[in-house]
């Protein structure tokens, strides 16, 4: 895949919602060459409905090539270089054919995500580490399958494709193969249909040679029989050679239904790590980084209040530097904190919605199988008393509430009440697995 079609996708995934994105968007196949980016559509419908968002692909394509580059789509297939590049679950016909495919898998591989530019927080360390390590040691047991998990928009993405970039640099010939879900199921599927080309074995051939197979998003396996059936022999082969696998997914697997409990199982044989949605701090260092990578000056007062009012994920703190450096570009404006507010203004509003102290307790309610009216009671059963202040404690961590409104919310409890809860609940989660396993997913569900 040429260098300006994954930059100008990843930023395309932060920019638009996810049902263009997974709809449309990741349909396409990019061929770039004279100065110009064609977009090959599997059918004429998806053309039209792209056909609004040229403008944007021209705009970023232009952005990332360095010199004015025009987009076209077109129905088709990319040609045969771009589409091998572009896609790693190429069905070979003969032996010559797979061997051009193998060497041109590590081209699948965005360069642009690294270890190093990946802002590494409390809410994300484990998994970075987790990854590198099945980088510098790809096949260990210890971490083979590695399993990472979380909401969208966390990283999960990035740190596959680094734990990919970093075991091409540091093995000469290293093959690395990664695919979408959907990637895989299509293949797999033309493969059920494919005769001339060698059909299900050419299928199973291209994953022999790899040292490394990674998928995004198995979530999407869910409910498609055979798809699960196929890759749960590719799976045991590939641990069977040694070879190493990274997976990603939206949750814990075991969470997710249409997933056979025989492929579950397989996927605890190695390490599940979650990605929690960034913290305060670490969200500060993601604006301020994203912002130097675009080369947009934003002042640390501006990036802080960002930080502290969009909390959900790092796509959503991307588009909204994609708002300000645009909006900043139209007026001729400095980036300050009121230009941040006046921006943002429909962003910041929506994400006081998304996250409100009702919504927080209903979360909280339910999760612990509680009726709703038990966030205000006066009981201390400690099997009430405890949801109740989880309920507290979110409500100061992701809204902007102070102590004495947040105690009013639970039926005019006094502020002091509220601050022992949050620190009860702090101390829970440091030293209780499953407090902190508790917390990692009402975050997550609150953050959906």
């Amino acid at each position: 895949m040429p260098a300006v079609w994954p930059r100008c996708l990843e930023r395309l995934q932060a920019e638009l919602t996810a049902e263009v994105v997974y709809t449309l968007i990741m349909t396409l196949q990019g061929d770039e060459r004279d100065g110009r980016l064609t977009l090959y559509a599997p059918n004429a419908y998806v053309v039209e409905e792209l056909r609004p968002h040229v403008p944007r692909i021209s705009e970023l394509a232009t952005h990332f090539a360095g010199a004015p580059m025009a987009v076209r789509l077109d129905v088709g297939t990319a040609p045969r270089a771009a589409a091998a590049a572009a896609t790693a679950a190429t069905i070979a016909s003969d032996d010559e054919d797979l061997a051009d495919a193998a060497e041109a898998l590590p081209s699948t591989l965005d360069p642009h995500y690294t270890f190093e530019n990946f802002v590494e927080g409390r809410s994300n360390q484990l998994a970075k580490d987790a990854a590198r390590q099945a980088a510098m040691r790809p096949g260990d047991r210890v971490h083979n399958p590695l399993l990472l998990y979380g909401g969208t928009g966390l990283g999960k993405t990035h740190l596959m494709i680094a734990a990919g970039n970093a075991l091409c640099a540091s093995r000469v010939g290293a093959r690395v193969l990664y695919l979408r879900s959907e990637q895989f199921s299509n293949a797999f599927r033309k493969a059920l249909w494919d005769r001339r080309g060698g059909g299900i074995d050419a299928f199973k051939q291209q994953f022999k040679g790899v040292d490394a197979l990674l998928i995004d998003d198995i979530q999407f396996f869910a409910g498609k029989d055979r798809t699960q059936e196929e890759f749960f022999h590719t799976f045991n082969a590939l641990i069977e050679g040694r070879q190493q696998i990274i997976l990603t997914c939206d949750r814990y697997p075991r969470e997710v239904e249409g997933l056979e409990a025989r492929l579950k199982s397989r996927l605890g044989w190695g390490l599940a790590v979650a990605i929690d949605p960034p913290d305060f701090e670490t969200r500060a260092a993601i604006v301020l980084a994203k912002a130097r990578d675009r080369g947009l000056h934003i002042p640390e007062d501006a990036a802080l209040l960002m930080a502290r009012r969009l909390r959900s994920n790092v796509r959503d703190l991307e588009g909204a530097l994609n708002t300000l450096a645009a909006r900043a570009n139209f007026t001729g404006r400095a980036i300050t904190v009121e230009f941040v507010q006046d921006a943002l203004r429909d962003t910041l509003r929506a994400q006081r919605q998304a996250i409100s102290i009702d919504n927080i307790k209903k979360t909280v309610a339910n999760y612990f199988g509680l009726q709703l009216k038990s966030m205000d009671s006066k009981q201390r059963a400690r099997s009430i008393a405890r949801p109740r202040q989880f309920a507290m404690a979110l409500a100061r961590e992701l809204t902007e509430h102070s102590l004495p409104e947040i105690g009013e919310a639970f039926d005019g409890r006094d502020h002091t009440t509220v601050l022992y809860a949050c620190d009860r609940i702090r101390g829970l989660v440091e030293q209780d697995a499953k407090a902190r396993e508790d917390w990692d997913k009402l975050i997550r569900k609150l953050n959906e």
